[in-house]
């Protein structure tokens, strides 16, 4: 849930902070007063595109920040770890957005930069906007769907079929790729075998090459080690070496020691260097014996490292790269022994596998048929008391040409909101009003089946009176219980129903025009004032009674 928000710059709003709880929240105030700026501080914390023009005139930037809590965060970790972004700590997210004139946009979830698209992966996880120029995740044939699975209970059939489908075109996808592969020539197959021959002579492990590739840098360089290594040990332990005059200080300062006990630690320091230096000089001249190859080893040598900088160069550089592409050579091999065969056998898999998907695929559609008929029949129920006394709601389901992930079977729901009318998709409605007002009941129905937990509904009681408003206000309600709902709305009928009450307000204070969001739910006094305003006249003794005794219902 939505647990504070903080807007700053935002369009005529300074600056302002609200917490929110659960529950249904109305958003009340004069026309033209700012109501969308909440909506718009949401929208944007949602993902959605903004023009510069939105910042406070006069202010640098602008910002919009908001807490969200989850008692069970672990599917939008899942999204924040898909997007390499920090997981909610004790099931708090933290959004924050921000756009400055002169500076590129800067996002961040959780302390982390993030981007747009981001943003929006996230948005889907926590509110939905019902209300013109809104995203609707409904008018989507594939949110459509995805309701009617879940006001059918279908996730297990779903699940079933979906392992089914992936199976049968992994299989497809294979068949494919052997029909591709052609009866090779007699000098290919030659070809192939000898370059796998060659691959099994070398051992192919980052170790064993990088050995290879060192003593063969060490064959190429043989004449100039041994010469460098001789030259060494000469200068070490040769008559006129460096080991020879160590040898004669340290017989010194074993005569300092007698003289002087206190230097018998310098004295055995110096004969550290003498058996240091012997070591040395004794590991040269080894190293120089070593680098002596016999013919026939470096022969072998020699025609390991080519048959290596071959492989290199015709399959990559990496051990990797050659590693996969002896399984190709090999592979390739194989199915020439039987292509025919293989192919039949791939052929007899992949008629198996589309039949288990098409049976899965029925099952699931045959569950979805009689959901589809009691969700428009609970809808349509829904719907009535909405002022649409002579509607209709159908869902439709309608066969697809081929299986497709979500089965074979695409959904619609279709709406008539007059006697008369032909029943059209929901995204065909003319009035936002109408539209609204289908997915409060729809809302209303599927309230413990949508985990979306932030619902956001604007323009809900467009073109309905008061009596219908009442009924509402009273579905808000309901979806509060199970979702956190804010509405904007100009209906104290509809207002008067809502747990919490924010009121914005437009003022003119120093030559500008300046907008206020504040709770009111705390106080009855401003409260039953704000509903009398909405009813006609804050200041008459009947609206502030007719005030009253809304908020008494």
């Amino acid at each position: 849930m939505l647990q504070s928000l903080r807007i700053r710059n935002l369009a005529l709003l300074e600056e302002v902070t609200l917490d929110f709880e659960r529950g249904f929240t109305a958003v009340t105030g004069e026309t033209g007063a700012g109501k969308s700026i909440l909506l718009g501080a949401l929208s944007l914390l949602a993902g959605s595109r903004a023009e510069k023009t939105v910042i406070r005139q006069g202010a640098a930037a602008c910002e919009v920040e908001a807490a969200l809590f989850f008692a069970d965060s672990h599917s939008v970790d899942a999204v924040l770890a898909s997007l390499d972004l920090p997981a909610c700590e004790d099931g708090l997210l933290i959004l924050k957005r921000s756009l400055a004139r002169d500076k590129a946009p800067r996002i961040t979830v959780n302390g982390s930069l993030a981007t747009l698209a981001a943003l929006q992966s996230l948005g889907e996880q926590w509110i939905d906007f019902h209300g013109p120029g809104e995203p609707r995740r409904l008018l989507k044939e594939a949110a459509q769907l995805e309701l009617l699975d879940l006001f059918g209970r279908t996730s297990l059939r779903l699940a079933e079929y979906q392992a089914s489908y992936r199976a049968w075109r992994a299989l497809e996808a294979d068949r494919a790729k052997l029909a591709a592969e052609t009866r090779l020539p007699a000098e290919q197959i030659q070809f192939l075998e000898n370059q796998l021959e060659k691959m099994d002579q070398l051992e192919l492990t980052a170790e064993a090459i990088e050995t290879l590739e060192r003593d063969f840098q060490r064959l190429s360089k043989a004449q100039e080690l041994i010469e460098l290594s001789q030259t060494l040990v000469a200068g070490i332990s040769g008559d006129e070496g460096v080991l020879g005059r160590v040898a004669q200080l340290v017989r010194e300062a074993r005569q300092l020691e007698a003289l002087d006990p206190a230097s018998k630690l310098l004295a055995d320091r110096l004969a550290s260097v003498s058996v240091e230096l012997a070591d040395i000089g004794a590991e040269l001249a080894d190293l120089g014996q070593n680098l002596v190859f016999e013919p026939a080893q470096a022969e072998s040598l020699q025609t390991r490292m080519n048959a290596w900088l071959e492989l290199k160069r015709r399959h990559g550089g990496e051990v990797r790269a050659v590693l996969s592409a002896r399984e190709d050579i090999r592979r390739r091999l194989a199915v020439q022994g039987d292509l025919e065969g293989a192919l039949v056998r791939l052929d007899q898999q992949v008629v198996e596998a589309e039949k288990t998907a098409r049976r899965r695929a029925e099952s699931l559609r045959l569950v979805r048929e009689k959901a589809a008929r009691e969700l428009a029949k609970a809808g349509a129920k829904a719907i009535l008391p909405l002022g649409f006394q002579k509607s209709d709601l159908q869902v439709r389901l309608t066969t697809l040409p081929e299986l497709g992930p979500a089965g074979d079977c695409a959904c619609e729901f279709l709406f008539s909101p007059n006697a008369g009318e032909a029943l059209l998709p929901l995204g065909r409605i003319a009035s936002s009003g109408e539209l609204a007002r289908v997915m409060l009941a729809l809302k209303t129905i599927l309230a413990d089946l949508d985990d979306i937990p932030v619902l956001v509904f604007d323009e809900v009681d467009a073109n309905v009176g008061g009596e219908i408003g009442g009924v509402v206000g009273e579905k808000l309600a309901v979806v509060g219980e199970k979702h956190q709902v804010l509405c904007v709305t100009h209906l104290p009928q509809v207002a008067a129903h809502a747990a919490h009450h924010f009121v914005v307000t437009k003022q003119e204070a120093n030559d500008r025009t300046v907008v206020a969001i504040a709770p009111i739910h705390n106080d009855r006094k401003a409260r039953i004032s704000e509903l009398a305003r909405m009813l006609g006249d804050r200041s008459a003794k009947s609206a502030l009674a007719h005030a009253e005794e809304l908020l008494r219902r």
